[in-house]
């Protein structure tokens, strides 16, 4: 089944870590949220590369160094190298080397993985955009991140200078819930300015090119817990996906998510690697999966039956996503979302 033409989530016999070679992992929200590690991920991501999958960590957030990063995960009880590792910081970066001649100055609104990166590629980060820069790069610099960054970013960017932002992701998730990410912060330039940055971040291609030349995956899977940024890149790829719902994404979301938002797969957490994925099927005017059948009736979807909650999930996107076709499904779900209790 072509992602274009996706109208349920596809089934699969045999465990995913044996059927893809490679796991595409994004961090927050799927690994850990808030520092800790998220519940059943440690063993699951154990397990899987055990068994022969190599696991590559791909976040959109350009705050930490992959040596940081791949410090922290091993901190976790997650074994991983800094190589292991790729950040919207190392697309972005990249993004501006090839536009800009080695040496070039850039101002950086951000943390200390963008600057490393930017280093990486010959690039010399500056502070104030009194330093003479030739463009600006803006990712995430943590919770602190103070408003005079801001208007730094906004004073160059007003003066004409290229803007280039690691990525767009408006939230985070964190220990306390849902933050402001950097694409909040990218907003706040966007008004000052009434520019569009340049962006490297998922869903966009210089990830998805950064990440294939990083990890030399040839069957790998993308797995995340957002749907505009995670499964659109996924698709934008033309890769495989799963969604775990550990993170931004939710029941409601999924079931009216458009096309490019469709994830191949769909699971509660990690554990989802290490199983195949149960077929959703035809059942007369609906879909059914497990124990469940879901239907339109009227401007509702309706949902019968009993077993497992994640096939029902399962069941209803067949049924929202197929009448939805090319767009997002505006019909009903609450009741119908409400009785699997995710």
């Amino acid at each position: 089944m072509s992602q274009a033409s996706r109208t349920r989530p596809s089934g699969i016999s045999t465990a995913l870590n044996e059927a893809y070679d490679t796991a595409l992992l994004d961090l927050d929200g799927v690994v850990y949220a808030g520092g800790q590690a998220i519940d059943h991920a440690v063993e699951a991501l154990g397990t899987a590369r055990e068994g022969g999958m190599h696991l590559a960590y791909v976040t959109n957030n350009a705050l930490r160094t992959p040596d940081a990063v791949a410090e922290h995960l091993t901190e976790l009880g997650v074994p991983a190298e800094a190589t292991d590792v790729i950040t919207s910081a190392q697309a972005v970066a990249r993004l501006i080397a090839d536009q800009l001649p080695s040496g070039s100055r850039v101002l950086v609104i951000g943390g200390e993985g963008l600057r490393v990166a930017l280093r990486e590629r010959g690039l010399l980060p500056v502070e104030s955009a009194d330093d003479e820069p030739v463009a600006v790069a803006q990712g995430f610099g943590g919770p602190d991140m103070t408003w005079s960054r801001f208007a730094e970013a906004a004073h160059a960017v007003n003066r004409g200078l290229p803007w280039f932002a690691s990525n767009t992701d408006l939230t985070i998730p964190s220990a306390r819930g849902i933050a402001p990410g950097n694409g909040a912060a990218v907003e706040v330039v966007r008004i000052a300015t009434g520019a569009e940055p340049q962006v490297a971040g998922k869903p966009l291609p210089p990830m998805h090119r950064e990440t294939v030349l990083r990890t030399g995956a040839k069957r790998p899977l993308v797995v995340g817990d957002r749907l505009d940024t995670d499964i659109e890149g996924a698709f934008n790829g033309g890769v495989d996906s799963l969604l775990v719902l550990t993170g931004v994404a939710d029941a409601s979301q999924l079931v009216a998510a458009k096309p490019e938002h469709r994830p191949t797969y769909v699971d509660a957490d990690l554990r989802g690697l290490l199983t195949g994925q149960p077929e959703v099927t035809p059942v007369g005017e609906g879909f059914g999966c497990g124990g469940w059948t879901a239907s339109v009736r009227g401007e509702q979807l309706v949902l019968e039956g009993d077993g497992e909650p994640l096939d029902g999930l399962r069941a209803l996107c067949g049924a929202a996503w197929s009448h939805a076709g090319d767009g997002s499904c505006g019909l009903d779900a609450g009741k119908a979302v409400a009785r699997l209790g995710l």
